[in-house]
Protein backbone atom coordinates (compact mmCIF):
# COMPACT_ATOMS: atom_id res chain seq x y z
CA UNK A 1 0.00 0.00 0.00
CA UNK A 2 2.76 2.35 1.07
CA UNK A 3 4.37 1.75 -1.99
CA UNK A 4 1.51 2.46 -4.39
CA UNK A 5 1.32 6.13 -2.66
CA UNK A 6 4.56 6.83 -3.12
CA UNK A 7 4.05 5.74 -6.79
CA UNK A 8 1.18 8.21 -6.98
CA UNK A 9 3.34 10.73 -5.51
CA UNK A 10 5.55 10.76 -8.08
CA UNK A 11 3.72 10.27 -10.91
CA UNK A 12 1.82 13.49 -9.67
CA UNK A 13 4.95 15.67 -9.39
CA UNK A 14 6.40 14.29 -12.30
CA UNK A 15 3.29 15.49 -14.29
CA UNK A 16 3.65 18.86 -13.01
CA UNK A 17 7.04 19.23 -13.86
CA UNK A 18 5.99 18.08 -16.93
CA UNK A 19 3.01 20.69 -17.36
CA UNK A 20 5.67 23.52 -17.35
CA UNK A 21 7.87 21.78 -20.32
CA UNK A 22 4.83 21.54 -22.22
CA UNK A 23 4.23 25.22 -22.14
CA UNK A 24 7.52 26.20 -23.09
CA UNK A 25 9.31 27.68 -26.41
CA UNK A 26 7.18 28.32 -29.53
CA UNK A 27 4.04 26.44 -30.88
CA UNK A 28 5.99 25.94 -34.39
CA UNK A 29 7.23 22.89 -33.49
CA UNK A 30 8.83 22.06 -37.21
CA UNK A 31 12.77 23.65 -37.55
CA UNK A 32 13.50 25.89 -40.79
CA UNK A 33 16.18 24.53 -42.65
CA UNK A 34 18.17 26.83 -41.21
CA UNK A 35 17.39 26.23 -37.66
CA UNK A 36 20.59 24.85 -35.74
CA UNK A 37 20.54 21.29 -35.04
CA UNK A 38 19.83 21.68 -31.03
CA UNK A 39 16.31 22.79 -32.58
CA UNK A 40 15.13 19.38 -33.27
CA UNK A 41 16.95 18.00 -30.41
CA UNK A 42 15.03 20.32 -28.30
CA UNK A 43 11.82 18.92 -29.71
CA UNK A 44 12.80 15.64 -29.18
CA UNK A 45 14.05 16.25 -25.23
CA UNK A 46 11.08 18.31 -24.80
CA UNK A 47 8.96 14.83 -25.69
CA UNK A 48 11.32 12.75 -23.51
CA UNK A 49 10.56 15.01 -20.43
CA UNK A 50 6.79 15.28 -21.30
CA UNK A 51 6.88 11.30 -21.28
CA UNK A 52 8.56 11.04 -17.65
CA UNK A 53 5.19 11.14 -16.10
CA UNK A 54 3.41 8.45 -18.60
CA UNK A 55 5.87 6.25 -16.37
CA UNK A 56 4.30 3.83 -14.35
CA UNK A 57 6.50 3.00 -11.82
CA UNK A 58 4.02 1.43 -9.61
CA UNK A 59 3.26 -1.37 -12.65
CA UNK A 60 6.58 -1.49 -14.28
CA UNK A 61 9.16 -0.75 -11.37
CA UNK A 62 11.84 1.82 -11.29
CA UNK A 63 13.37 0.02 -13.71
CA UNK A 64 10.63 2.34 -16.19
CA UNK A 65 12.22 5.37 -14.24
CA UNK A 66 15.58 4.80 -15.22
CA UNK A 67 14.94 3.82 -18.62
CA UNK A 68 12.40 7.24 -18.66
CA UNK A 69 15.92 8.77 -17.50
CA UNK A 70 18.37 7.24 -19.65
CA UNK A 71 15.77 8.63 -22.72
CA UNK A 72 16.06 12.26 -21.27
CA UNK A 73 19.93 11.83 -20.71
CA UNK A 74 20.50 10.38 -24.53
CA UNK A 75 18.15 13.67 -25.96
CA UNK A 76 19.86 16.36 -22.97
CA UNK A 77 23.24 15.12 -24.23
CA UNK A 78 22.40 16.25 -28.11
CA UNK A 79 21.19 19.55 -27.13
CA UNK A 80 24.01 20.14 -25.19
CA UNK A 81 26.67 19.32 -27.48
CA UNK A 82 24.86 20.95 -30.20
CA UNK A 83 23.97 24.39 -28.58
CA UNK A 84 27.08 24.55 -25.61
CA UNK A 85 28.48 26.77 -27.57
CA UNK A 86 25.97 29.84 -28.20
CA UNK A 87 23.99 29.01 -24.81
CA UNK A 88 26.95 27.76 -22.34
CA UNK A 89 24.73 28.84 -18.96
CA UNK A 90 21.64 27.03 -20.15
CA UNK A 91 23.19 23.98 -21.54
CA UNK A 92 25.27 23.49 -18.23
CA UNK A 93 21.89 24.03 -16.17
CA UNK A 94 20.29 21.33 -18.19
CA UNK A 95 23.41 19.04 -17.96
CA UNK A 96 23.05 19.28 -13.83
CA UNK A 97 19.62 18.90 -13.74
CA UNK A 98 19.80 15.85 -15.65
CA UNK A 99 22.74 14.60 -14.30
CA UNK A 100 21.02 14.45 -10.62
CA UNK A 101 18.17 12.65 -12.05
CA UNK A 102 20.09 10.39 -13.70
CA UNK A 103 21.59 9.75 -9.89
CA UNK A 104 18.37 9.83 -8.24
CA UNK A 105 16.38 6.75 -10.69
CA UNK A 106 19.71 4.84 -10.36
CA UNK A 107 19.60 5.64 -6.27
CA UNK A 108 15.30 4.55 -6.44
CA UNK A 109 16.34 1.12 -7.84
CA UNK A 110 18.87 0.23 -5.13
CA UNK A 111 16.32 2.15 -2.53
CA UNK A 112 13.05 3.31 -3.10
CA UNK A 113 11.56 5.70 -0.02
CA UNK A 114 9.78 8.23 -0.07
CA UNK A 115 12.05 10.62 0.64
CA UNK A 116 13.67 9.31 -2.50
CA UNK A 117 10.77 9.65 -4.60
CA UNK A 118 10.19 13.55 -3.23
CA UNK A 119 13.97 13.65 -4.46
CA UNK A 120 13.02 12.12 -7.76
CA UNK A 121 10.04 14.86 -8.73
CA UNK A 122 12.17 17.47 -7.48
CA UNK A 123 14.63 16.79 -9.99
CA UNK A 124 11.87 16.32 -12.79
CA UNK A 125 11.45 19.31 -11.73
CA UNK A 126 14.83 20.82 -11.74
CA UNK A 127 15.31 19.02 -15.55
CA UNK A 128 12.01 20.73 -16.71
CA UNK A 129 12.94 24.24 -15.39
CA UNK A 130 16.26 24.03 -17.01
CA UNK A 131 15.14 22.58 -20.36
CA UNK A 132 12.39 25.58 -20.74
CA UNK A 133 14.79 27.93 -19.84
CA UNK A 134 16.69 26.96 -22.61
CA UNK A 135 13.99 26.71 -25.06
CA UNK A 136 13.00 29.99 -23.82
CA UNK A 137 16.64 31.85 -24.88
CA UNK A 138 16.99 29.52 -27.91
CA UNK A 139 13.31 30.75 -28.95
CA UNK A 140 14.60 33.03 -31.18
CA UNK A 141 16.91 30.73 -33.21
CA UNK A 142 14.40 27.48 -33.27
CA UNK A 143 11.51 29.51 -34.96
Amino acid sequence: MRSRIRGGVLLAGMAAAAIAVAGCGSSNTSATSAAPAFCSSLTTLKSSVKALPTTDIIKNGTNALKTATDTVVKNANAVVDAAKHDFSNETAAITTSVDALQKTAKDLQQNATPAMAAQAVGNVGAVATAVKNFASSASSKCD
